[in-house]
């Protein structure tokens, strides 16, 4: 049995990089970006007006100007504003030449001749007007690779003409939920039956990881038929899930079944609660992970230990730290040589335990933020004390 540290370590080491591929933005949500990116063009290529207004060669000496020209977005043409001239100009529109402001059309008064005059204190030269550049220069850095690629980053890549970017190829991912007593969400139940909730519980937080590939399987607490599930699953999958079965109960084949798909074992238990008799693999690039069967504690073991390795898959770094370092607001006693992996809110710089901490219990879980990691050597952790704390 090892230390949550070395478990950590020993995944940290085996875990694999997804290969690079070339998406196009449509396709590239949530990945990560295996290359820098640098500005195709200047942002904004040419002077533009900010508002919709009036734009004018601005000085003190001259509030008044003849309006010459109407210059609309996507206008292309080539317009010189003389001396005591003034354009029309909307949002977006290029700002003509002989020209150095816009007043918006809401300060501007128009006389009965047609003329525009301004008289507040408000405008000063250059007002208005989104230069050339202002945002990024060409070839200048704008992303790093690294970046997870949402809605912000895409827009941003569109916005300087990128429309192929290099990514991680998020992985092919597979879980096996073992168990006779499981039943479908829906269907009756007969007594000592229960329903299968760790199957939708890992689909979801698979997604919630970046998993665009998911394939799920059953399998009955029998070694032939589960034999024959995981030689399947390990040929359709990069990253392999098992529920259950890997305890020591006369039904518990999992590891015996690892063992002859040829799976080399990488470790088996963990000093921790909950989730001490987990398993973790490897089949050539594949990563298999054996997690128990207690909602919890699947919960519990994907936070901490296949959530880092597909983030790390996906391009990721830093991916096995805690998110923050907060203080305990009470007292919680533990089990010494264990660490305890338990549910909790955040408040402020504090976080707060909740009640509902056994491994079968998935109530807290609904309720929770985040898990506090308390350390494996001591048997009570008093308040006060900073803890890791990995966000849900």
């Amino acid at each position: 049995m090892i230390s949550v540290e070395q478990a950590k370590k020993i995944l940290a080491e085996n875990s694999e990089r997804g290969e690079i591929t070339e998406k196009s933005l449509g396709e590239c949500l949530g990945l990560t970006l295996a290359e820098n990116i640098y500005s195709l063009i200047d942002v904004p290529s040419f002077d533009n007006s900010a508002m919709d207004g009036y734009a004018m060669n601005f000085d003190e000496s001259n509030r008044t100007w003849e309006v010459s020209n109407i210059i609309q977005a996507g206008d292309t043409s080539e317009i010189n504003i003389a001396p005591g001239k003034a354009a029309r100009i909307f949002t977006g529109a290029k700002i003509p030449k002989g020209t150095n402001t816009v007043i918006p059309q809401e300060l501007i008064a128009i006389s009965e001749e047609g003329q525009i005059s301004y008289d507040g204190d408000k405008i000063s030269t250059g007002s208005n007007v989104r230069l050339k550049g202002s945002q990024s220069k060409k070839n200048s850095l704008i992303l790093e690779k690294g970046q997870v690629l949402g809605a912000g980053q895409i827009g941003l890549l569109a916005s300087v003409g990128v429309a192929l970017v290099k990514v991680f190829s998020p992985p092919k991912v597979g879980f096996i939920v073992t168990g006779n007593e499981l039943k479908e969400p829906g269907t009756p139940l007969k007594e000592g039956e229960i329903y299968n909730s760790n199957g939708p519980m890992l689909e979801a937080l698979l997604k919630e990881s970046g998993v665009k590939q998911i394939q799920s399987y059953r399998a009955a607490d029998d070694k032939e038929s589960l034999q024959k599930i995981i030689d399947q699953a390990l040929t359709e999958n990069d990253i392999l899930l098992l529920s259950g079965g890997i305890s020591v109960g006369d039904y518990d084949f999992v590891k015996e079944c690892l063992n002859t798909a040829k799976v080399k074992e990488l470790f088996y238990k963990i000093k921790q609660r909950p989730g001490k008799p987990m398993f973790a693999g490897k089949k050539e690039r594949k990563l298999i992970f054996a997690l128990p069967g207690n909602p919890a504690s699947v919960h519990s073991c994907f936070i901490q230990y296949v959530r880092p390795s597909i983030k790390h898959w996906l391009g990721g770094t830093a991916v096995w730290e805690a998110d923050h370092t907060l203080e305990i607001i009470e007292d919680i006693p533990k089990k010494p040589g264990f660490t305890h992996f338990m549910k909790g809110k955040k408040n402020g710089n504090q976080v707060e335990l909740l009640k509902g901490q056994q491994s079968f219990n998935l109530q807290a879980f609904a309720t929770a933020e985040c898990l506090l990691e308390l350390p494996a050597e001591n048997s009570v952790v008093t308040a006060g004390t900073k803890v890791k704390v990995y966000d849900l």
